[in-house]
């Protein structure tokens, strides 16, 4: 472009002249004097270019920094510094085994296996356990196995189906007899039962686009025992949560639980126990506290209960106190199954004794308590008062007083629970809880019990365990006790309690390699040999040790 532009300027310039020297005659130029170009001389204005002043003034900048409480769950999480030096993570293994023999005569065998890829899962677990005391008190054993197994599989569209079966085998004695007067063989005393059950359940394994999970599960048990006495049990349950705004769960809870017992007594008389629930609540999270309400809505035999179902949680100090506040209520089965796993030397069917009644036991309660972190130690302290009615107890038929009749009665319960769980070091762990239930017979009914028969008032746990020796080294110990309860002394016919229990156990585990180790139990070693159930006492003293694996 410039180039152009100075081509284009000397043409004009050439032809300009050219121009005058067409113009101009050579005959009437007349030179009068010599050009000389001079420039006038100008002032130079010097510049001494320097720096501004310092600005001396000080200046305060004022931020604002809105605090903000987290809402956290107890137990609240470890969070460990960013400057921390990365620990070794442990091994881990998809299976283990324990077996061994112990005293008195007393074979012990568990075996667990869990394996999965990205599109499924699948686990199984196998025990069993028996112990043979005969040598000092006639037909004292007992003996369980159980096997389950379980699995879960991701569907394309983000579905997960996850189906589970299992069986159980639990035999019992009924030694509770006068061991000086009386003695009988073991089948003649011998109770079994054996349950199986299996379910599936669907629920949604990803995230959905309105925050919405849910879920549908079907379940089925069958359970019989050494007298004919067949118990079937077939629950259905929906669920589903709406999250708001990632905070705030709305939930909608639908169970329909049918449970059929059948004790073969003539006529072939059948119970049935079947319970309809519908439970709605929605939770709010905000910044320093969180309120549950909602309701529990039961149906059995037309009747309908509404039962509260509400709570308040609030921070007051961080995660190192808070305190809550709650009422609920529910309707809880009293089962062949359930009834027999608290207490095995239930009276199921006898023609001459009678016959086991299966009820609900109704309950309302209303509850407060702190809780929360103290760096190393989580706690828990929660005490209130539960109405309850149709509460099962549990007295010696006085028939057969090697059996327990299952009694119901309304009674008030004073509670108090607390729980302390403490990780001082790393490796060791201890933990101790506690329970008190004072039982008052409710006032505003006609009473048919004078005492909760068989049912402790005071329960006391502690245990502790110390890893060691880089992992290799497992030690613990355990402390157990718990006050006598109240019985009725047929001989005396009077109100009695049984004696306390006072159980200490240790134990240790040590693998010599990867993938193989020893084990030992000791437990009481106080040799306590209370009644738990009158008229039964327990083993006392026993050993258990065997070798553990892990692969």
């Amino acid at each position: 472009m410039m180039n152009t532009l100075k081509n284009i300027f000397g043409l004009i310039l050439l032809l300009t002249s050219v121009s005058l020297t067409a113009q101009i005659p050579d005959d009437e130029v007349e030179v009068v004097k010599d050009f000389e170009a001079r420039l006038i001389e100008s002032e130079v204005i010097r510049s001494n270019p320097s720096l501004p002043p310092l600005d001396t003034t000080s200046r305060r900048l004022t931020y604002s920094i809105p605090s903000k409480s987290l809402n956290v769950d107890y137990p609240p999480p470890k969070i460990r510094p960013v400057a921390m030096p990365k620990e070794r993570v442990p091994p881990t293994y998809k299976g283990y085994l324990k077996a061994g023999y112990g005293w008195p005569s007393s074979p012990y065998g568990e075996l667990g296996y869990q394996t999965g890829s990205d599109k499924y899962e699948f686990g199984g677990y196998l025990k069993h356990h028996s112990a043979n005391n005969t040598a000092n008190i006639e037909n004292q054993r007992f003996s369980e196995s159980m096997v389950k197994l379980n699995g879960t599989y991701y569907l394309q569209e983000g579905l997960a189906v996850a189906p589970r079966v299992g069986y159980t085998l639990d035999e019992v004695y009924y030694y509770g007899y006068d061991q000086e007067v009386d003695t009988f063989s073991a089948e003649s005393v011998r109770q079994r039962f054996r349950t199986i059950d299996f379910g599936v359940r669907l629920f949604n394994a990803e995230r959905t686009r309105g925050d919405i999970n849910y879920s549908a599960a079907i379940n089925y048990y069958n359970m019989q025992d050494n007298f004919a006495v067949t118990e079937n049990g077939v629950d259905i349950e929906l669920l589903g949560t709406k999250w708001i705004n990632e905070l705030h769960p709305i939930n909608v809870k639908i169970i329909t639980d049918f449970t059929n017992l059948n004790d073969n007594f003539p006529g072939e008389q059948k119970q049935d126990l079947n319970n309809f629930y519908l439970q709605p609540n929605f939770t709010y999270h905000a910044e320093a506290f969180s309120i549950k309400g909602g309701i529990n809505l039961v149906s059995h035999n037309d009747d309908f209960t509404v039962f509260p179902d509400a709570e308040v949680n609030v921070n007051v100090y961080g995660n190192l106190v808070a305190v809550y506040a709650g009422w609920r209520g529910d309707l809880q089965k009293n089962t062949l199954r359930t009834l027999s796993d608290y207490n095995p030397f239930i009276l199921t069917r006898n023609v001459n004794a009678g016959r086991l009644l299966i009820e609900n036991t109704s309950y309302n309660y209303i509850y407060g308590g702190l809780k929360g972190n103290l760096k190393v130690l989580d706690y828990q302290l929660e005490m209130g008062r539960k109405n309850t009615e149709n509460l099962a107890t549990y007295l010696n038929d006085p028939l057969d007083t090697t059996k327990f009749n299952v009694l119901y009665d309304d009674f008030n319960i004073f509670q108090i629970a607390g729980t302390v769980s403490a990780e001082p070091k790393k490796g060791l762990n201890v933990m101790a809880n506690i329970g008190i239930n004072i039982f008052n017979v409710a006032a505003d009914t006609v009473p048919t019990l004078v005492e909760a028969w068989h049912l402790p008032t005071v329960t006391f746990n502690f245990t502790t365990s110390y890893l060691t020796l880089k992992d290799k080294l497992r030690l613990k110990a355990e402390i157990y006790t718990e006050n006598g309860v109240p019985y009725l002394d047929r001989v005396n016919t009077e109100v009695a309690n049984l004696n306390g229990l006072f159980d200490i156990s240790l134990g240790a585990e040590y693998f010599f390699s990867k993938n193989f180790g020893l084990f030992l139990d000791l437990n009481n070693l106080a040799n306590n040999k209370r009644q738990r159930w009158n008229n039964y006492p327990t083993f006392g003293f026993n050993i258990l040790g065997g070798i553990s694996a892990r692969f």
